[in-house]
C-alpha cells in the first residue's frame, strides 16, 4: 500500500481533503459553540430584563426617598445567592452610589465600569446588557438600565446581575461534544475518502502492474481494460514495448550484417597469408587476428547491449548451470574434476540464454582447467533485481596484483600468470554490457574465486 507521502499521489489526495476537512470542522465547530452560546445569553438576558421590569414598574417615590417594593425573588434575598439587583444614582466624580440593593450584595455593590456607566447614560430607558465580576468574584451577566422618576430630578440606574457559571459550563460541555461528534465526523470522512482514493486509482495501480510484469518478461504487453482517461496510456506503453523490440532487432541484424561483413573478408586475409609465408604475411595474419580480436569483442559488446535492453528475455538459471556442469565433467573426465554446484530451481537471469552460458561455461570452464579435482559453483539472489554466480576451484589460485590483468580487452588468460583462467576478459565485458561486475578474490577451497553479479528477472 502506498505510503501517505508527498510523493504519492494516494498521499497528496488524502492529505488534501484532510487538510481541508479538519479547516471546515474547526470552524463548524466554532460557529456553532458560538452560536450555542450566544443563544444562552439571549435566554439569560431574558432573565434578567424581567427583573429589570419587575424594579422599574414598583420603583417610587415616597418623602423624596426611592423607595423599592418586595421583589418576589429567593435568590436575591440570600446573601451572595447568585442573583443580584441595585438602584444607584450618578455620584458626583462620575461614579455610581448605591440607592437601595438586594439583600444578596449584603454589605458590597456592584462593579460597573466607566465605559458601561457612559454607555447606560446614553441610552436612557434601554438595558445596556454586560459582564462583571461579583461579590465572590464569580462571573456575572448584567443589565443597567437608566430611567427618570416622577417627583425625583436626577434620573436613577437600575441594574440586575446574576451567575453566569450556569450557563458557561453548558457552554464549554457543548463545545465538548461538539468536538467530538465533528472528530469522529471527520475520522469518518477521511476514512471514506481514502477508500474513494484507493477505489478509483485502481485501475493505476493495475497498470503499474501490468509494466511491471511485462519488464520481467512475464507478459509481452498490456492487456488489461483500463478506463477512458487511462487507455490512451495503455496503448502509448504497448507501442513503446514494440518499438523498443523493434530496435532491438534492428540492432541484431545490424550486428550480424557488421559481423558477417568484417569477419568474411578477415578471413580471406588471414587465409591468403597463410598460404604464402612470408615477413610481409607474418605481418598481415598478426594485424588480422588483432582485428579479429577487437571486432568480436565490439560485437559481443553490442550484443549484450541491445540484450540487455530487451524488455522480457528471462533465462532460468538452474538448467543452464547443470548443462554446463554435466559438459565439463565430461570433458575433464581423465582429470577427475567433480563440480559441485547449488542453485534455486526458481532463480532467472534478466537475459539470454546464450550470454548466461558464455558467462558462466568461460568461468566454470577456467576453474575446470586449473583446479585440482574440485569446483564448487553457486547462484543465489544477491539484491532485490540481482543474482550472484560464484565459482570456486582448489587449485594454485592466483596472486592479488596479477589479477586486474586477467579482467583487461584483449588479454589471452592462458598467457597470463598460472590459474589466471581462459575468458575472464570475455565474462567481464558480457557482465559490464548487463550492468553487472566481476570480482576476483581467494577461495575457501584455495584456489581462485569468481563472483559475478547480473540482473535478476522474477521466475
Amino acid at each position: 500500500m502506498p505510503g501517505l507521502s508527498g510523493r504519492s499521489l494516494v498521499g497528496r489526495l488524502v492529505l488534501l481533503a484532510a487538510g481541508w476537512s479538519v479547516v471546515v470542522l474547526i470552524v463548524t465547530g466554532l460557529a456553532l459553540t458560538a452560536f450555542f452560546q450566544q443563544a444562552a445569553l439571549r435566554r439569560f438576558d431574558q432573565g434578567l430584563i424581567e427583573l429589570t421590569e419587575v424594579l422599574n414598574a414598583g420603583i417610587n417615590i415616597k418623602n423624596g426617598e426611592v423607595v423599592v417594593p418586595p421583589v418576589n425573588d429567593t435568590r436575591s434575598g440570600r446573601a451572595f445567592a447568585g442573583r443580584y439587583w441595585e438602584i444607584a444614582e450618578h455620584g458626583s466624580s462620575g461614579k455610581i452610589r448605591a440607592i437601595r440593593k438586594s439583600h444578596s450584595l449584603f454589605d458590597t455593590e456592584l462593579k460597573v465600569s466607566d465605559d458601561v456607566i457612559a454607555g447606560i447614560a446614553a441610552q436612557p430607558g434601554t438595558a445596556i446588557y454586560f459582564n462583571t465580576i461579583g461579590p465572590l468574584d464569580q462571573p456575572l451577566r448584567a443589565s443597567g438600565m437608566q430611567v427618570q422618576l416622577d417627583d425625583r430630578a436626577q434620573p436613577v440606574i437600575i441594574l440586575v446581575a446574576e451567575d453566569r457559571s450556569p450557563i458557561d459550563r453548558e457552554a464549554e460541555r457543548f463545545a465538548l461534544m461538539t468536538g467530538a461528534a465533528l472528530l469522529a465526523l471527520g475520522a469518518g470522512i477521511l476514512a471514506a475518502v481514502f477508500l474513494q482514493v484507493r477505489i478509483g486509482l485502481q485501475p493505476l495501480f493495475s497498470l503499474r502492474r501490468e509494466v511491471a510484469e511485462v519488464r520481467k518478461g512475464r507478459a509481452e504487453r498490456i492487456e488489461g481494460d483500463y478506463p477512458t482517461e487511462l487507455e490512451p496510456l495503455a496503448r502509448e506503453l504497448n507501442a513503446l514495448v514494440a518499438h523498443n523490440q523493434d530496435v532491438v532487432e534492428r540492432q541484431r541484424t545490424h550486428v550480424g550484417n557488421l559481423a558477417h561483413a568484417l569477419k568474411t573478408p578477415l578471413s580471406v586475409m588471414l587465409t591468403e597469408a597463410q598460404q604464402q609465408p612470408s615477413q610481409l604475411s607474418e605481418v598481415v595474419t598478426r594485424q588480422a587476428e588483432a582485428m579479429r580480436n577487437h571486432v568480436e569483442h565490439h560485437l559481443r559488446r553490442a550484443r549484450a547491449a541491445a540484450r540487455s535492453q530487451s524488455m522480457g528475455e528471462r533465462t532460468l538459471v538452474e538448467p543452464v548451470i547443470d548443462e554446463l556442469a554435466v559438459t565439463l565433467e565430461r570433458i575433464f573426465q581423465r582429470k577427475g574434476v567433480e563440480i559441485d554446484w547449488r542453485c534455486p530451481d526458481d532463480l532467472c537471469f534478466r537475459g539470454e540464454k546464450q550470454d548466461l552460458m558464455e558467462v558462466a561455461g568461460n568461468v566454470m570452464e577456467n576453474a575446470g582447467k586449473w583446479c585440482k579435482a574440485k569446483v564448487r559453483v553457486t547462484a543465489e539472489i544477491a539484491g532485490p533485481e540481482t543474482l550472484l554466480l560464484r565459482v570456486e576451484d582448489d587449485g594454485p589460485g592466483l596472486p592479488a596484483e596479477r589479477r586486474g590483468e586477467v579482467l583487461k580487452r584483449g588479454a589471452r588468460l592462458d598467457e597470463s600468470a598460472p590459474g589466471s583462467g581462459l575468458g575472464l576478459a570475455i565474462v567481464d565485458e558480457l557482465a559490464r554490457a548487463y550492468g553487472g561486475t566481476v570480482t576476483l578474490g581467494d577461495a575457501a577451497m584455495g584456489g581462485l574465486k569468481v563472483e559475478i553479479v547480473l540482473p535478476r528477472a522474477e521466475a
